[in-house]
């Protein structure tokens, strides 16, 4: 199980939170989501055989919300 961490930039209200909660509790392989309002941090554990971080990427931003870039 991998751990990994993403800034949802345009996460503001309790609704969004919600909505990218359930967004991501849609990505096969995921074990657990959270998200906090304050800093925009969302933390998933998810099965790195059946997802790939890629994948929950993908999903935030075909909900409509953007992604801060990930320091490498």
């Amino acid at each position: 199980m991998i751990t990994a961490k993403m800034i949802v930039q345009n996460m503001k209200t309790e609704q969004d939170k919600q909505k990218v909660d359930a967004v991501l509790h849609d990505v096969w392989g995921v074990r657990q989501v959270e998200a906090d309002l304050t800093t925009k941090e969302v933390l998933i554990s998810y099965n790195e055989n059946a997802a790939s971080l890629h994948d929950f990427e993908q999903a935030i931003i075909d909900c409509g919300y953007q992604l801060a870039p990930q320091a490498e």
